[in-house]
């Protein structure tokens, strides 16, 4: 599985980013609760998680910083 582009999270909405990064953050707790219980985890399902977690909060900052600019 590849890990997933940059463009793609800027192609979506506000609502969804916040949507989307809801979900990768309890994807995130459910895979170190199942860690923790010793159940079956492949490792680079946390490294995409991240990953994607990552470049959806860069959009948001980008976008909030573009908003304060444009606001000035």
């Amino acid at each position: 599985m590849a890990l997933s582009k940059i463009a793609d999270a800027r192609e979506l909405t506000d609502q969804e980013l916040v949507d989307r990064i809801a979900t990768i953050k309890l994807q995130l707790f459910e895979l170190r609760m199942k860690q923790a219980t010793r159940q079956e985890v492949k490792p680079h399902q946390f490294k995409h998680a991240r990953h994607e977690l990552a470049q959806l909060m860069t959009v948001t900052q980008e976008r909030n910083l573009h908003a304060v600019t444009v606001n000035k």
